[in-house]
């Protein structure tokens, strides 16, 4: 048999015809034997869609309407959906036929991709490949306490970095931490709080802190000039800065990497996933200084220390390049940058308009938007009923009907928050931001007075929340 005939039997897999024939069980099939929860959740606030296909920055459903992505799969789309060249480049190495993972050589794609990479990142030496932005951070944690001989890790106050046990310990939020202690030895920080951080480093047994330059709950921006200064103080204590770039970087946020943004700063260990991935095959990046590899990987005995089986196969390396090649060919960073500067100008213009609406912030298309209190007796009544039920349900509100009737897709940016996070594929435009822009007046202008319907919506989310307690 030639090597291009199928093996018996691989014929008879019909991925089409499979789809044709239980798609329509797709939320059935979730409830049945995956997360039971995720399905009730999407019926009771109204995400139960069925979309057939996706392109760029848009959903169709079956009716070929369309639906507006500013959620970008949290981020993962940053070149939105199906970009042909990412396409083209995992069918070419698909069609290459590699002989990939063998685990006793050193295929090109890897390097070439590390190289690619570090370009972006001068100050950094060498590159780990993983499978995830969790794995990023955990690669990250254990080079940090193996280079420094410290046990301790310090995290921001509300950060994210993944739920795998190692970056659990230096998560933020007490909902994801709670019943899976005891954690690994780590110390939370206020972010921002300088003089916290030096109360911390001065004991002695830090290895790092590990930080987003832009917090993904909440949308919270380190202070300016906070990032030199906490590296400074680290690199005095001998411990390390490690930036958790997995949801700001390649782009995101109008540089390369957040961090970017401020002068002088060179973290000691960078983490990436995400955007890198393309949206197709699964890669998380930690990239690092030459001597934290150096001594992890200080001998041949300790060769496979820290390994991944699927990190750097073939398909991600080739997505990865197929991104950062269409990142500087269309120049995707200054485009973020503009896009995000004028959705940002255009929504902060309506702070002043509504009292529910209490801010807006980020940079680049990483986007706050913050509801607060408002000051009218009628309103004020409506959100205390709310926030007595549960923080966050306003931004559902606002969330659900951007869904229902202006088809755009959005969520709230953790939970117990009253902020919508907007983070887009990096590629929309002005008619994008024509749109949201509409929607969402529309949607406040309803909040404010109008039909009601919001707040009978409300009523519904407000019953559910009591329910679950």
């Amino acid at each position: 048999m030639s090597t291009a005939e199928p093996a018996a039997g691989t014929e008879r897999f019909d991925l089409g015809r499979l789809l044709a024939e239980r798609g329509a069980e797709r939320y059935e099939l979730h409830a049945r034997h995956l997360n039971h929860q995720l399905p009730r959740m999407l019926h009771t606030i109204g995400f139960d869609k069925v979309y057939e296909r996706a392109e760029g920055a848009y959903f169709w459903d079956a009716e070929g309407d369309d639906y507006l992505d500013m959620l970008a799969g949290f981020g993962v789309m940053g070149l939105g959906r199906h970009h042909p060249v990412v396409r083209k480049a995992l069918h070419d190495v698909l069609d290459a036929q590699l002989a990939d993972l063998t685990r006793f050589d050193c295929q090109p794609l890897p390097g070439l991709l590390a190289e690619k990479l570090l370009t972006h990142s001068p100050h950094l030496d060498r590159v780990f490949f993983g499978n995830s932005g969790t794995e990023a951070v955990e690669t990250a944690l254990k080079f940090a306490r193996y280079a420094t001989g410290r046990p301790r890790v310090l995290y921001c106050a509300h950060a994210f970095h993944g739920l795998t046990t190692g970056s659990l310990s230096v998560n933020g939020e007490d909902a994801f931490r709670d019943g899976f202690a005891p954690l690994l030895p780590d110390t939370a920080v206020p972010l921002g709080d300088l003089d916290a951080l030096a109360r911390e480093v001065k004991k002695g047994d830090v290895a790092a802190l590990v930080v987003e330059p832009i917090q993904g709950k909440g949308v919270y921006e380190a202070p300016p000039g906070y990032l030199r200064a906490a590296q400074e103080l680290l690199r005095r204590h001998k411990a390390l800065l490690i930036v958790d770039e997995v949801q700001t970087g390649l782009g995101r946020t109008g540089d390369f990497y957040a961090y970017q943004y401020e002068d002088g700063v060179e973290p000691d260990l960078v983490c990436v996933a995400k955007a890198l991935s393309g949206g197709y095959v699964p890669v998380g990046a930690t990239l690092g200084k030459e001597w934290i590899f150096k001594k992890v990987y200080s001998s041949m005995d300790r060769v496979l220390v820290h390994s991944a089986s699927f990190g750097s196969n073939a398909q991600a390396m080739a997505a990865g390049l197929a991104v950062l090649s269409v990142m500087e060919n269309e120049e995707i960073v200054a485009g973020a940058r503009a896009t995000g500067e004028l959705l940002k100008t255009r929504l902060s213009a309506l702070v002043d308009k509504y009292e529910l609406l209490s801010d807006v912030r980020g940079r680049g298309l990483m986007i706050g938007i913050e509801f607060g209190r408002p000051k009218s007796l009628r309103l004020r009544s409506r959100w205390t009923m709310l926030q007595a039920a549960r923080k966050g349900l306003f931004a559902q509100m606002v969330v659900v009907p951007l869904l229902r009737r202006h088809r755009i897709l959005t969520q709230v940016s953790g939970d117990h928050l009253e902020v919508i996070k907007l983070i887009p594929p990096l590629i929309i435009g002005e008619r994008e931001v024509d749109r949201f822009v509409g929607a969402f007046t529309e949607v406040m202008d309803d909040a404010h007075g109008g039909s009601g319907l919001m707040w009978d919506f409300g009523k519904t989310l407000v019953k559910q929340a009591v329910a679950d307690r």
